[in-house]
């Protein structure tokens, strides 16, 4: 093992804060940790990183008591520790911001900021709860409704409660799984001011990610895993983005422009393969979610969708594929009216749909990795003949589906939860381009993938497109929309501010109208959207 990193200056005697030594963790068919040393420093951000299926989270759900270790000791301040509960890490002073959401969907913000928080009142009202989760936010800088239904949020909204829940305890260890996954470059900015105050006072953060610029951005030493083993650990300020993907994949990894068309290319085609006209969404509580939204899809080409997580990019994805149905306005498809909003309807007319939130939306945990492989297809043969299942044919295709994903699987009949989250996202991926034969809509995508996986991924939309596939891709990555789409799409509180010719367009405009400037003087694309 490598290790060419320094320590923070502390004084003579500090241990670290969490030492890890010859670290463990097994699971049928598969070593997800072996013989892994770490150490994390007071007053240090930590960052970890590997691809997917490398062991970082395992190793960090092993540090807050999810996972027990099989071999190895954890040392918190110099003392060993066994937390058998995330409760007992969190009373030690070790929380973790998870890449899936552990909130309560059916409770609001505020009660699950406080619920199994030991300083909550034991007898408060609804009204107090939601005051003092107005006062956290104020003080961490992240806006949230207290009164707001967890089920109602965004993916970026209930990122900010996970923070925000662990911030409140006032952990010593802060770990952040995918922190900035689904935030927007200002609130990834002030998260970044407010971990640098947590630093600052002699705490200690752990962020697992996969953007390497932000990492070189906020991390004082980097840990890399691969193959659960610990490769190295290094000062960041003598590393490179380069220089960390290499290592972390054993390869070199080339970004190249994805806009150009191989020979034997589909053309775009003349007419739209699927449109929007005037659609409007509205919640339960009767706010606009999408405002009077128009758009045009054309086969073979890739229209990205920009904006801060939040802005209508959900309720956009829903009335794509057949989820929400508008409460003004029309979905046309090959220039008809579609009269029902059904997603069955809507995949049967070959609209596959990747959505944002995988383990919420896109799969099933608790059942099997083939069953959810099956999932979009047990009606149809082979899967479904005459109203019965055949097992033996939805192991052939999640068995397919797998092979074509590049994803390893000991046991198919093992739940999906055990995968990694850049695993299940593969399959996801997969899965829904197999019926997508006309529009894929594909939301975050990419969310969570590690940098190689990340080509991959982006690498099907364009195949997709190539075969004359209408695209629309859904992202915050401003770097991936520019390298992949035709044409850029940006939303802000509901509206489509613009759409843009990716060709033409740069960051700088883009942001500009991800914050709500005035699209006026700024060129349009084909739709004049």
């Amino acid at each position: 093992m490598v290790d060419v990193s320094t320590r923070p200056p502390l004084a003579p005697g500090t241990p670290p804060i969490l030492q890890l030594r010859g670290i463990g963790k097994f699971f049928p068919g598969v070593i997800a940790n072996r013989d892994v040393d770490l150490a994390v420093w007071p007053g240090e951000i930590h960052a970890l990183l590997g691809e997917n299926g490398a062991g970082k989270s395992t190793l960090m759900n092993v540090v807050t008591g999810i996972y027990q270790p099989e071999e190895g000791d954890i040392l918190l301040d110099g003392y060993g520790q066994v937390f058998n509960s995330p409760q007992e890490a969190i009373r030690a002073g070790i929380g973790m911001v998870h890449q899936h959401f552990k909130l309560v969907q059916a409770f609001t913000v505020a009660e699950n900021i406080h619920l199994g928080w030991d300083e909550a009142p034991r007898l408060v009202s609804a009204r107090a709860m939601e005051e003092r989760t107005r006062a956290i936010a104020e003080q961490f800088g992240f806006p949230v409704r207290p009164d707001a239904r967890v089920s109602d949020l965004s993916a970026g909204e209930q990122q900010r409660v996970e923070i925000l829940r662990v911030l409140s305890r006032r952990a010593r260890l802060l770990i952040m799984d995918e922190p900035t996954a689904v935030l927007g470059p200002e609130e990834t900015r002030e998260l970044f001011r407010a971990l640098r105050a947590f630093r600052a006072q002699g705490n200690a953060v752990i962020i697992i990610s996969h953007k390497l610029d932000e990492v070189m951005e906020i991390s004082d030493r980097v840990t890399i895993l691969r193959g659960g083993r610990r490769i190295g650990t290094f000062d960041t300020a003598a590393c490179t983005p380069a220089m960390l993907a290499t290592t972390m994949v054993g390869r070199d990894i080339i970004r190249q422009n994805m806009r150009t068309r191989p020979p034997g290319a589909r053309p775009v085609s003349a007419s739209p393969i699927m449109g929007l006209r005037n659609v409007t969404i509205r919640d339960a509580r009767g706010v606009e979610s999408l405002r009077d939204v128009s758009l045009d899809l054309h086969g073979g080409e890739i229209l990205g969708i920009a904006g801060v997580a939040g802005n209508g990019q959900r309720e956009l994805a829903g009335v794509l594929t057949g989820l929400l149905k508008p409460a003004v306005g029309h979905v046309l498809l090959d220039g008809t009216e579609m009269e029902r909003i059904d997603p069955a309807i809507f995949a049967h007319a070959g609209v596959g749909h990747i959505p944002e939130d995988r383990l919420r939306s896109a799969l099933a945990p608790s059942l099997s990795i083939t069953d959810n492989m099956a999932l979009r297809e047990y009606a149809t043969p082979p899967v479904g003949r005459r109203g019965l299942y055949d097992s033996t044919a939805a192991a052939m295709l999640a068995r397919g589906i797998a092979q074509v994903a590049h994803v390893t699987i000991p046991d198919f009949a093992m739940p999906v939860r055990n995968l990694s989250g850049g695993n299940q996202q593969r399959l996801v991926a997969r899965r829904e381009i197999r019926i997508a034969h006309r529009v894929l809509v594909a939301a975050y995508p990419a969310r969570g993938l590690d940098i190689g996986a990340i080509a991959t991924m982006l690498s099907y939309l364009t195949e997709l497109r190539d075969q004359g596939v209408g695209v629309v891709f859904i992202s915050e990555d401003l770097e991936d929309l520019l390298n992949v789409s035709d044409r850029i799409g940006v939303m802000f509180h509901g509206r489509m501010m613009a759409v843009l010719d990716a060709a033409e367009a740069d960051m700088a405009t883009i942001g500009l109208l991800m914050g709500g400037r005035d699209p006026s003087s700024l060129p349009m694309g084909r739709d004049g959207s």
